[in-house]
Formats: structure tokens, sequence, C-alpha cells
């Protein structure tokens, strides 16, 4: 972009994402770049006089006390964003160097892109948008029309707060940069991947949203083809934003569900009354806000293909649910067995080892199969650690990072949002018309039991 933004504008500045992520995260990104200057300009739908939104501000700020003397905090506008009329009087308060983020619930920021057709932006201007984009592949092509309509793609951070994420960077920086990984890195050496997330959290009072979307179209459709994609990737030739999404785009054009076959490449499944930690949770059915005839997940798991000379064959497993036994948010790269083992060697490993990236805290693990101790001939298998610190403590301060520069290569791009639909339309269609069983775990368990171990 010609200039770095200096003005953060956040259309739904009275809503539940800014006071509770977005602002706080500004605090912490400020807190430690002293260097950074931001004015902050809101508009929502409460309606507050300057003091309020003042005061909404200071206590976001209240752990980074400091950071708020770097913050210019502007006007407040009681607005609806779906208007016309208050929509073009806003646009024309933006000056150049402005960052609009809709931190707005989907069908709402859909309206406002809408109100905005015809209108005419700063050159500058760079759009923040939440997921999901879209709803299918057709709609999330029309959204990225009328997008386009209004500024150059390069102009659209689609936000993927999980792009951010400190670990995922270290991963690109492992495998580009380090000669033992680069030749391993493909179908001849690598037996399957998996991407996981799971929670100890249940619905934490999101039936609104969740119960209409569920853990696939929550976590993979967005979130886990993203990882995906970053980790299947061909090595770019620049970490730019062009070179970066274009290998990124290249994965997810050749990812599909695997052999072709929603039914027996995807599982779902949601959680029944249970205990987690101290927590008892009655069953999702039961939670309040949700729609039990739905048949709404809570627990999925799809096992897609990249079909390219790199990957082909390779199945690399996507899961994600709420209300499990334990938090495992990580990425496992399962290498294959070796050709041969030579005679004498007791034991066989069950794998050619694994490489293990967890977040939050970040770690790295490397699983190798060693012998020696009492037995000099038998093999056992040791971790090698690597304790890549706590992480970032807010996602989003990536993403305001790379907001604040003008920057938008750790965000999603039209083609990689529409192929994100288009991937899981089979799996979609397949539990629509009951073709995969809606299976039940109790909470604070590992899943169903007759699921097998990923």
């Amino acid at each position: 972009m010609a200039s770095t933004p200096t003005t953060l504008f956040i259309l739904g500045a009275s809503g539940d994402l800014t006071s509770r992520l977005l602002l706080p995260s500004l605090a912490a990104l400020l807190a430690r770049q002293p260097q950074r200057r931001i004015a902050l300009r809101g508009a929502g739908t409460e309606d507050w006089d300057a003091a309020k939104w003042q005061q909404i501000v200071a206590t976001a700020f209240a752990d980074s006390a400091d950071a708020l003397d770097r913050v210019t905090v502007g006007d407040y506008v009681a607005a609806d964003v779906t208007d016309r009329g208050a929509v073009a009087q806003l646009v024309s308060s933006l000056g150049p160097g402005t960052v609009l983020y809709f931190a707005l619930p989907p069908a709402v920021t859909h309206a406002a892109i809408d109100a905005m057709q015809g209108l005419e932006l700063p050159a500058d201007i760079l759009l923040a948008m939440e997921k999901p984009f879209g709803d299918d592949e057709q709609s999330a092509r029309e959204l990225n029309e009328k997008l386009t309509a209004l500024v150059a793609e390069q102009q659209v951070f689609r936000v993927d707060h999980f792009l951010g994420r400190s670990t995922l960077l270290n991963l690109l920086g492992v495998r580009l940069a380090n000669r033992i990984w680069e030749p391993v890195w493909a179908a001849e050496h690598v037996e399957s991947v998996c991407i996981r997330f799971d929670e100890t959290l249940a619905l934490e009072g999101r039936a609104r949203y969740y119960d209409k979307a569920g853990a696939m179209i929550d976590m993979i459709q967005s979130h886990l083809l993203q990882v995906l994609a970053l980790v299947a990737m061909d090595p770019p030739a620049t970490l730019g934003e062009r070179d970066l999404r274009d290998a990124k785009a290249a994965v997810l054009r050749a990812t599909r569900v695997r052999g072709g076959d929603p039914v027996a490449s995807s599982k779902r499944a949601r959680y029944t009354a249970g205990t987690v930690g101290d927590r008892t949770l009655p069953a999702y059915a039961d939670e309040e806000g949700v729609d039990a005839a739905r048949g709404t997940e809570t627990l999925a798991e799809v096992t897609f293909e990249v079909s390219n000379d790199r990957w082909e064959g390779v199945p690399f497993i996507l899961r994600s649910g709420k209300a499990l036994e334990a938090k495992r948010s990580e990425v496992t790269v399962t290498f294959k067995q070796v050709r041969h083992l030579p005679l004498g060697l007791a034991g066989e490993p069950v794998d050619g080892g694994r490489l293990r990236f967890s977040l939050g805290p970040d770690r790295m693990a490397l699983r190798l199969h060693v012998t020696g101790g009492d037995d000099p001939f038998a093999l056992r298998d040791e971790d090698l650690l690597a304790d890549l610190g706590e992480g970032q403590r807010r996602s989003y301060e990536e993403v305001l990072d790379e907001l604040l520069d003008g920057e938008v290569a750790l965000s999603v791009r039209a083609d990689e949002a529409e192929d994100c639909w288009r991937i899981i339309q089979p799996v979609r269609e397949a539990w629509a018309k009951g073709e995969v069983p809606l299976d039940e775990y109790a909470a604070g368990s590992a899943g169903p039991e007759a699921w097998p171990e990923v």
C-alpha cells in the first residue's frame, strides 16, 4: 500500500468482539511497540457519548496503561451501518491512512458492504472483516465481487487470526530454513498429517452463531484449511503478500475430500452431559439457544488429500471439537517407517518418527526411535523438545500488527475463501442427507469411543 495506516475505525465498536479482543490486543501491541501511534474511532448501535467511548477504551487498556498515551481516542458515532445514508456519512468522514474494521456479525457486514456500493472510499483505505466469508462458494464469490468494486484485492484483509499464531510462523521457519526437512517434506516420506484443535470450552453463550455453523464450518472450513495450506505449500519465492498467498492458493486448489468420498472420509458428533475439569456441563442439545433438531455437530473430523506431485496419497486429517477432556491445538507430521530394520533390533516402531507443533504454550517435539538402556538393542521412543515460548498472549495482536503496517500477507485472499467453501461442500451435502451419523460423546471425554485415535 502507498502509506502506513494511522487510524483504526471500528464498525461495531460497541460489540463484544471490540471490547473482548480488538481493544485489549491493540493495547498489548502498542505496549510492545512504543514507537507506534494510532488514532481510534468507532461506530456502533449503542447510543454512547464521547465520555463513554473513552471509558470503554481505557478499561480495555487497563493492563497496558502506558500504551493509552499512544492512542488518540477520536469520535464515536451511533449509527446503523446497514443504512445507506448513515454509511455515506461515515464514509465521507474517513481520512487517508484508515483501516476500516468490520467487527460485526457476518450478515451485518454483508449489508454494510452493500450500503457502500457506489461510494468513494479513500484511495489507500484497508477493509478488514471477520469470517465466515459468505455461506458457500457462490455467496463468497458474490461478496468478493462487491468488495473489489470498492477497493483493490490488496486492500482487503479477511481476518483469520490463526494465520497470526506464532507457532505457525515458527513452523514456516523450521520447514523453510532447515535443510533437514525440505527433502522429506513430501509423500515419499510422510505417512500422514493431522491438524487438530480440541477445546475444553463448551458453547460459552455462542448459540446464535455456533448452532448454525457447527464445528466443521466454525473451524475446519476456515482456520484449519488455512493451516493445511501453510503446511503443504511449496516454498514461496518470498513471504510477501503475492508469493505467500499464491503458494497457499495453489494447495487449496488441489485439495479435496479424500477419495472423493465424504461418507468414508468424515465423522461428526456432539457432546452429551458430562464434566470438564470442575465444570458440569449439560448436553449440547440442552444448551440455551440450541435447536436440537438442527443436528449441529460439536466435533468434526474430515480427511482431505492434496492432489499434486508433492502430496499425492497422503491423508490430511483435520479435526476440531468442543467440551473435550483436554486442550490439544497442534500440527503433527508422521513419517513413514524406514524400509529396512536390521535383524536383532528389539521392537518395531509404528512409524518413522513424528514432528509435532503445539500451540500455546508454543512447543516443537520431534519423536525419535532410539536404542540404549538396559538392552542396548531395544528400541524406545524419546522426544526432542524445543520450547518456543508462550506465543502471543492475544490472538489478534499479529492481525492488528499487519493491518497497521498496511500488509495483507497473513490474510485470506478472495480465491482462498471461495476454495475453502468448495472443498467442504461434499461433506455438507452428505451430512445434510444424513449419510454420516451424528455420534455422541460425553463432555469431558476424548470423543466417541468408536472413533480411532488420530
